[in-house]
């Protein structure tokens, strides 16, 4: 059966042993977490979702910038090309960027490609042209909506809102995606754990699990992080 030491102090590690009659005690030593960070009390008031515009034509970025704010949106930051968009959206994380394609020393797209592979905001587009082939560039660099100038507020804002809409939920299911390639790898790992201590000391299925599950309660810990640490140091005990 399994059994644990006295409770440490926060931050010290725990033995925890697990015995049997065939085979002495092998110590796992699992550290406990330091639990979760403190939540930031509710304000009540939904803050302004925030922008960066990049657009060289400084009168477009001023109308730009105006129909934002207009809309509500604070906008953080102003950009005249793509280098500097992509150190200032990379900086400030704003919620949504709406960028010139047309744009000296980085072009809009390469800019808006390198902004979607960091993951760092939604990208609307701004072009003169709306040709096929610029469409598919925007499209594969991960723009999720673009603007054909000269544009209203009536083109603009919806194009912004429909961007935020689309990366949030892109965004949700990669969050769901990579959760679940978290699930099955913890159940792998864990099933391994739990084999471990079935061979090493003589638990029968139900009983590791029981084991894995409680440590993983008692020390404020995954399952995943005990499991790991049962293949780490029982496994290495053979």
């Amino acid at each position: 059966m399994a059994r644990a030491a006295p409770r440490a102090a926060a931050g010290h590690h725990y033995d925890v042993r697990v015995s049997s009659e065939k085979n002495p005690d092998v110590v796992v030593d699992v550290k406990p977490s330091a639990g979760p960070a403190p939540e930031a009390p509710a304000t009540g008031t939904r803050p302004k979702r925030r922008a960066v515009v990049a657009e060289d034509e400084a009168l477009i970025r001023m109308d730009v910038v105006e129909t934002l704010r207009e809309a509500g949106f604070d906008v953080v930051g102003e950009a005249g090309d793509g280098e500097q968009a992509v150190a200032l959206v990379t900086e400030l994380k704003p919620d949504v960027v709406v960028m010139d394609v047309k744009m000296p020393n980085l072009d809009g797209i390469s800019a808006a490609e390198r902004i979607g592979k960091a993951h760092l905001a939604p990208v609307v587009l701004l072009t003169a042209f709306s040709q096929t082939e610029l469409v598919e560039r925007a499209r594969d660099a991960g723009a999720m909506a673009y603007v054909i100038k000269p544009f209203s507020p009536a083109d603009l804002l919806p194009a912004v809102e429909i961007a935020i809409s689309r990366y949030a939920q892109i965004t949700a299911l990669e969050s769901e995606v990579a959760d679940l390639a978290e699930r099955f790898e913890t159940r792998k790992r864990v099933d391994r754990a739990k084999g471990l201590l079935m061979t090493k000391m003589g638990l029968t299925e139900p009983e590791a699990f029981r084991w894995i599950q409680k440590t993983s309660m008692d020390r404020r810990l995954t399952m995943r992080e005990v499991a790991d640490a049962v293949i780490d140091q029982v496994g290495g005990a053979a």
